[in-house]
């Protein structure tokens, strides 16, 4: 199986750490990602379905998959 890229293995680095205060991810993505927050998103929640990002990282990755169904069924 092929190996996730530098930016996807990035992204998910990111997801692990915890943020303070508000705007604080968002100015993270900008700057350590070169990414617009909502790309961001997009690229993220494609990860998510990739079987690579679940063998890079389950734990990260399985997190977001449970967060992402509950928000969900939320609507």
């Amino acid at each position: 199986m092929e190996q996730l890229g530098r930016r996807e293995q990035d992204i998910l680095a990111l997801e692990r750490r915890g943020f303070s205060g508000p705007g604080a991810k968002e100015r993270a993505i900008r700057e350590e990602l070169g990414l617009a927050p909502v790309r961001y998103f997009q690229l993220l929640n494609a990860l998510l379905d990739d079987p690579r990002a679940l063998a890079h990282d389950p734990v990260t990755v399985n997190r977001l998959r449970r967060v992402r169904q509950a928000r969900r069924a939320e609507r």
